[in-house]
């Protein structure tokens, strides 16, 4: 059962992956996004936080 303290973060997929970086697809697949406006909450760890930072462009961040 996961920590009901940790933090969580509500991800978006707000624009499309087409023409972007192979390394950006693949980071945008690695959080579990699929498709426009999908939305994932995830864990706020750091490694999490350093992929989003990498697609910051492509993705919406909100608390969850």
């Amino acid at each position: 059962m996961a920590n009901v303290n940790q933090k969580r973060l509500r991800v978006t997929l707000v624009r499309s992956i087409n023409g972007t970086i192979g390394k950006h697809r693949q980071t945008v697949r690695g959080l579990g996004l699929r498709r426009m406006h999908h939305t994932v909450e995830l864990e706020d760890t750091p490694a999490v936080r350093g992929m989003i930072r990498k697609v910051d462009y492509l993705v919406r961040v909100e608390p969850a």
